[in-house]
């Protein structure tokens, strides 16, 4: 795909279900299902056409997720400075890849993989002297809508790599207010004035925050980075967005490779806040290329780096 501009877009298919995607960024545009008479339901808040999206929906972000503060870090003996382009502050945010053309690699009716390389030469002078190669799949099946990323470090030195995800849900409501979330992190990071860690780690048990749980978001103004994860047998942790009234259900199912997971309200989306819910799986917590303890991956030359989050909705 050559002419890849903001506009390009991929439709997949399987029953129901329908995904919209996108190389331009490998952008996770619209996911729906199609109920009786033709009524499509909306299960991640979407857009189509890239001047209509809103508040980062749907967004890849490698090779870091979330903030990294003043956008200065060490890694290996080296000081290294980002371009600071946080409208919150002087920050870096959210990496490189949502603002780029991928070449689409594979595509079917039901499934779709992106690939893109950042190279040291480009983003060196911009702060990551790294070269990595980048795939994102997205697949429909039986059981929802996956997402599964792979980064090899092509490289020739070790590499800080975090990779996130930007959703935003609905279940239906006209405000988030409405739902309820579960949210399965048992500790949440400290942000300051400038929604930049001041890294403290807060115990969610006994705090207004502790959603492990189901419970109504009402007016609370989510934009947290929880860590500490509660995990089923069998490995996974799983977040939730629930309507009370319709008993539908979200469900956002994240392997062991990611640690952490960013919830928003989308308060400050211009026009439409608190349309819909962002539960961002992220394999490592905000700025973490400073707190390399909060799950930020080291990949040595050669090495690939994998993991996969799942969306399942359902009716209770």
């Amino acid at each position: 795909m050559s002419d890849v501009t903001p506009d390009t877009e991929i439709r997949l298919s399987f029953d129901q279900q329908r995904a919209v995607v996108s190389p331009w960024g490998a952008s996770l545009r619209r996911y729906f299902v199609v109920e009786s008479r033709g009524v499509e339901t909306d299960i991640v808040w979407g857009y189509s056409g890239g001047g209509n999206k809103k508040g980062g929906q749907g967004d890849v972000l490698i090779p870091f997720p979330g903030r990294i503060a003043e956008g200065r870090y060490s890694f290996d003996g080296q000081v290294l400075q980002l371009d600071r382009n946080d409208k919150e502050g002087p920050n870096a945010i959210h990496g490189f890849v949502r603002a780029l053309p991928w070449r689409l690699a594979q595509a079917d009716a039901r499934s779709a993989a992106f690939e893109i390389r950042l190279d040291a030469a480009t983003y060196g002078p911009r702060g990551y002297p790294f070269t990595l190669d980048c795939r994102v799949t997205y697949a429909l099946d039986r059981q929802g809508l996956s997402c599964s990323f792979a980064v090899r470090n092509a490289g020739s030195q070790a590499a800080p790599v975090g990779v996130g995800f930007h959703p935003y849900f609905t279940v239906g409501t006209e405000l988030v207010d409405e739902a309820e979330a579960k949210i399965p992190g048992a500790a949440f990071l400290e942000f300051n004035e400038r929604l930049a860690p001041t890294g403290r780690v807060i115990d969610a048990a006994g705090t207004e925050w502790d959603y492990r749980k189901a419970r109504p978001i009402g007016q609370r103004r989510f934009n947290h980075c929880y860590v500490r994860l509660e995990r089923d047998a069998e490995g996974m942790a799983t977040a939730s967005l629930r309507h009370p009234m319709s008993r539908r259900v979200v469900e956002v199912v994240m392997d062991q490779s990611f640690s952490a997971v960013v919830v928003y309200t989308g308060d400050a989306i211009a026009e439409v806040p608190r349309r819909a819910f962002a539960i961002e799986p992220m394999t490592c917590a905000t700025d973490a290329f400073n707190h390399p303890e909060w799950g930020l991956k080291r990949l040595v030359p050669g090495e690939t780096f994998r993991g996969c989050y799942a969306v399942r909705s359902r009716q209770e």
